[in-house]
């Protein structure tokens, strides 16, 4: 595998040049396209219509029998551990070189994002190939215990609030730690990860995954938007469309946090690319001893400012209904807040299709050969990767805008229809102003920070 010629940006954001039409046409326009879509809906979509109990369209049998056989699902738990010893293998006796060792770009390409493209294809893939369930089980099937039984029951109170706080630590290491791709930074936050996980597993049961685990979490709320969602018939899956899908959200404590998390941050990546904000932090901390620490203190703060505020905002946003009493009113939030699972899909297919396709080879590159012995099962070692995507910056700026609209008008579809469910009728139409313009305030800023800079 040679080097390439150019340096790729990594996550390959690009700039407004690349647009077939000017950023400001394309902000307006999806301004439009939400306000339109919107005004559609007040007058043709009066009823919820959305339900994850529709029949759906029947996978043929022997897929069924392939997805719930228990022979399938042991060898996919088998193989997500060994992987995951594979990986760590290779941060602690691999080339220390980031470019040269298999576990940071197999832990930021092919766990951060190739998760969430799994999941959106297939459902919640991580519940099938997390190593600590998979250890869990065995430990379980040795001592007699039921998987879900632990030594204290999981407090309701904490609900996704653990999740959320998992989610913001990867954030932090990828987005604002002094240096994300350090072997050994990876490999510490891998350590500490597992024996959290475990831990918590071991004493509350495997309701600790479900909730607390941030890869779990993450991929079991965009695996709502899969088309493949669970039959009526126990172990029977289904084809169906993935706004019915996603009113099957579980929901809780903290599950707005999770969402502001993940927008937030992804939002923050984009915006910490701008040319203002990188010189800003080299304002901050010129002339400080310990510079590298400091940026990461502005850095953290930035990324946090961002996360409270779309926490913030589409709080406030979903429970400015007027007259609504006060203990109704802080219900929506929650209750809402799986219309902004499409607005985050469709920002991190925007945000890091090209980081997924183009470093994800470099990924399988590495794990072919992970400690440098010169192994080629694949005989892959001597291919180069193929950036398609980005020298085809028009394609790739065009693909970018189309995610992100379309996450926030189907964000607008599931936000309507959930208004419906969830909103007195009187107020079904002014309780969703607010909402409507804040995610339109979210889609022209999504698009002004993947392209303004």
């Amino acid at each position: 595998m040679t080097a390439p010629s150019v340096q790729i940006l990594a996550h390959g954001l690009g700039g407004s040049t690349d647009l077939p039409i000017p950023l400001a046409y394309a902000l307006v326009a999806a301004a439009w396209a939400l306000s339109i879509s919107f005004a559609v809906l007040v007058f043709a979509w009066r009823t919820p219509r959305l339900r994850a109990d529709t029949p759906g369209l029947p996978l043929p049998g022997w897929v069924n029998a392939f997805a719930v056989s228990p022979l399938v699902r042991r060898a996919l738990a088998a193989a997500g551990l060994a992987l995951t010893a594979w990986v760590l293998l290779a941060g602690l006796f691999g080339p220390q070189q980031t470019s040269r060792n298999a576990l940071p770009t197999t832990f930021y390409t092919l766990l951060w994002v190739g998760v969430v493209a799994s999941s959106v294809l297939f459902g919640p893939v991580w519940k099938l190939i997390s190593p600590v369930r998979a250890a869990h089980r065995v430990m379980c099937r040795a001592t007699g215990r039921r998987p879900e039984q632990g030594w204290v029951t999981y407090p309701e109170k904490l609900g996704y609030w653990p999740g959320a706080v998992g989610l913001f630590a990867f954030v932090w290491l990828e987005l604002t730690s002094p240096n994300p791709g350090s072997v050994t930074a990876v490999l510490t936050w891998s350590a500490v990860y597992l024996v959290i996980t475990t831990a918590g597993t071991i004493v509350c049961g495997t309701r600790w995954c479900e909730q607390a685990d941030p890869f779990e979490v993450y991929s079991s709320l965009v695996a709502k938007l899969s088309v493949v969602g669970a039959g009526r018939a126990p172990g029977t899956y289904v084809l169906r469309m993935p706004l019915n899908n996603l009113q099957a959200t579980n929901i809780g404590i903290g599950s707005v946090a999770v969402a502001a998390v993940l927008l937030g941050s992804t939002a923050f990546d984009s915006f910490s690319g701008q040319p203002r904000w990188r010189n800003f932090v080299d304002s901050v901390t010129a002339g400080h001893t310990l510079s590298g620490w400091t940026a990461t203190g502005v850095r953290s703060l930035g990324m946090l400012a961002l996360i409270l505020f779309v926490g913030v905002t589409f709080t406030l946003a979903s429970s400015a209904v007027p007259k609504l009493p006060r203990v109704e009113r802080v219900k929506l939030p929650r209750l809402l807040v799986p219309s902004l699972t499409p607005i985050i899909v469709g920002y991190i297919f925007a945000h890091y299709l090209t980081f997924l396709v183009e470093k994800g080879q470099s990924a399988v590159m590495l794990l072919m050969d992970p400690f440098a012995r010169g192994w080629n099962p694949l005989g892959l070692a001597h291919h180069d990767v193929v950036y398609f995507l980005s020298t085809h910056p028009t394609l790739l700026a065009t693909l970018k805008v189309t995610f992100v609209i379309a996450g926030h008008i189907l964000g607008v579809l599931a936000a309507h229809d959930r208004s419906l469910r969830v909103l007195p009728k009187r107020h079904q139409l002014t309780g969703q102003v607010a909402l409507l313009m804040t995610m339109v305030m979210y889609t022209c800023g999504g698009l002004y920070l993947l392209f303004g800079g």
